[in-house]
């Protein structure tokens, strides 16, 4: 039988013309009717929950970025939570604003499974001794990862998992619906099989599929690429027009809806987007992280990608293309909204992470330079 531990461990701002206008009306089509009214006096982007019953919950990852905003918000509704991790990263951490009290308390809450979950004999026999009422499953990349935990768990309540709206297909028409074509080729295929697995055993699953997420302890270069540039006084070089239209959501956002699916009937068996309420141009995404780290207005360089031979390195953090989705049917079906806008939460982001010195990359501006560069001769 797997050993549950208890884990202690030792302790001049620009102008962005382009955001006050709502990018939820596209083509001139409004998307978004329903008012909701904010919640009066809670900070913003506090860790606030709503009561249900107690469940044994597994979450499996929960060390990193999502789960670490997760694993907080089911700790205080008084779930039992358990971090199912390879135990190469230190289980829990504590946050930039979080109070020595409130972290001491989350710590002394949370139980770990160590384990390699591509071990499936272990993640059968662990499981099943164990037992658990739901499974939120956020770092599974293909099916056959998640077939062992269904194996192990007949009696499982519900699993949540977090998929991607990357397994969209293409498209002209936007936003993309959770009802829209999907892509088997797209190199999440692996999240769109899970999903397919769950449905053809008959679990009572939700699906979460978000769009670009952001916020603080964000390991992919997302926000984090534009502070570097901003931070270092450089251009900032965006493909092609930089009217492209994106979509980020902030983490905090995400956890919550993570939250509002658990243990609810109507997100049984359905799939939902989840991202930020409007949407941003390349351009507009820069303007709007120098404003929220209080830099100067970006100088913006565009430039032809086919000009380029960048190799194996990624010269921008984003699909060249329009990518986002409509996030009508979470708002609508589970009654959540999104707290943060596209300002406020690069605002935090830059707050508690990148503006007290604290990144996941270093910063590499070769392929800028390679693009400036250029740029430079042909202005010459």
């Amino acid at each position: 039988m797997a050993k549950m531990v208890v884990l202690q461990q030792p302790t001049k701002q620009p102008s962005i013309s382009l955001l006050p206008s709502s990018f939820s009306d596209f083509n001139g089509t409004k998307l978004c009717q329903i008012q909701y009214k904010r919640k009066v006096g809670k900070p913003k982007g506090a860790l606030h929950v709503t009561a249900s019953s107690t469940k044994k919950i597994l979450i499996m990852g929960g060390t990193r970025f999502i789960g670490v905003f997760l694993s907080r918000l089911l700790v205080k509704e008084g779930h039992q939570v358990t971090l199912f991790t390879r135990g190469k990263a230190p289980i829990t951490q504590q946050l930039p604003d979080e109070s020595d009290s409130d972290y001491s308390d989350f710590k002394s809450q949370i139980l770990h499974l160590k384990g390699d979950r591509k071990d499936f004999d272990f993640v059968k026999s662990s499981l099943s001794a164990e037992g658990y009422d739901v499974v939120y499953d956020i770092n599974g990349r293909e099916a056959d990862e998640v077939e062992p935990i269904l194996d192990a768990l007949p009696n499982l309540e519900q699993f949540i998992y977090c998929s991607s709206a990357g397994v969209y297909l293409k498209s002209d028409l936007l936003p993309h619906c959770e009802t829209d074509a999907v892509d088997p080729k797209s190199r999440h295929k692996g999240k769109l099989n899970t999903e397919s697995l769950l449905e053809s055993r008959g679990v009572n699953y939700t699906s979460i599929r978000p769009v670009y997420i952001y916020g603080p302890l964000n390991y992919n270069p997302v926000e984090e690429w534009f502070f570097h540039r901003l931070k270092a006084g450089r251009p900032i070089p965006i493909p092609n027009s930089g009217n492209q239209i994106t979509q980020l959501g902030h983490v905090k956002d995400l956890a919550t809806a993570f939250i509002k699916v658990l243990g609810n009937e109507k997100a049984s068996k359905q799939v939902f987007n989840i991202s930020g309420e409007k949407y941003v141009t390349f351009d507009g995404l820069a303007k709007a992280c120098a404003k929220a780290g209080g830099f100067p207005e970006p100088e913006i360089v565009h430039y032809n990608p086919k000009d380029f031979d960048f190799g194996k390195k990624k010269a921008f953090p984003f699909r060249d293309q329009h990518f986002f989705a409509s996030i009508e049917k979470a708002k609508h079906v589970l009654g959540w909204k999104p707290e943060f806008d596209l300002v406020e939460g690069l605002t935090d982001s830059y707050n508690l992470d990148f503006g007290r010195g604290t990144f996941r990359k270093e910063a590499d501006f070769s392929t800028d330079d390679l693009i400036l560069g250029k740029s430079l001769v042909l202005q010459a």
